[in-house]
């Protein structure tokens, strides 16, 4: 009976840990978009590029590809012509989605502080330049 190595649990922290590869996809611009809008229902490639405002058809198709890779994404081409796909989310990608989205919600919430925050910051960086030329 042989011995088997011990399967290390991932951990985010450490450089080779293949979760960081999952959060940069599902964190990504476009990713966190993409999840969000496909909690909302199926989509066309036509419908969802409209749907995410300002995304190339080419980081669409990438975006789309990479999450349908990590299987957080099912494609459903229907062989009919003009050709048919429909995107929709997997059990796990509706888990990542579902994540995402309260970010993305949080977010939207806090954009007046980050903004103040902002503000604030640059007006004591001006000052202390100020101060530190004269």
């Amino acid at each position: 009976m042989g011995v088997s190595p011990q399967v290390k649990k991932p951990d985010v922290n450490q450089p080779m840990c293949p979760s960081r590869l999952v959060l940069e996809h599902v964190t990504s611009r476009w990713g966190v978009l993409v999840l969000a809008a496909l909690l909302e229902r199926s989509y066309r490639f036509s419908e969802l590029r409209r749907q995410i405002g300002g995304v190339s058809e080419k980081m669409l198709a990438q975006t789309l590809q990479t999450l349908e890779r990590d299987g957080f994404v099912h494609r459903d081409a229907k062989p009919v012509i003009p050709p048919r796909v429909d995107y929709t989310l997997t059990e796990l990608g509706i888990g990542a989605a579902r994540q995402v989205w309260e970010l993305a919600r949080w977010s939207e919430g806090q954009v007046a502080a980050v903004e103040g925050a902002r503000e604030r910051y640059d007006e004591a960086r001006r000052e202390s330049a100020t101060a530190s030329s004269q």
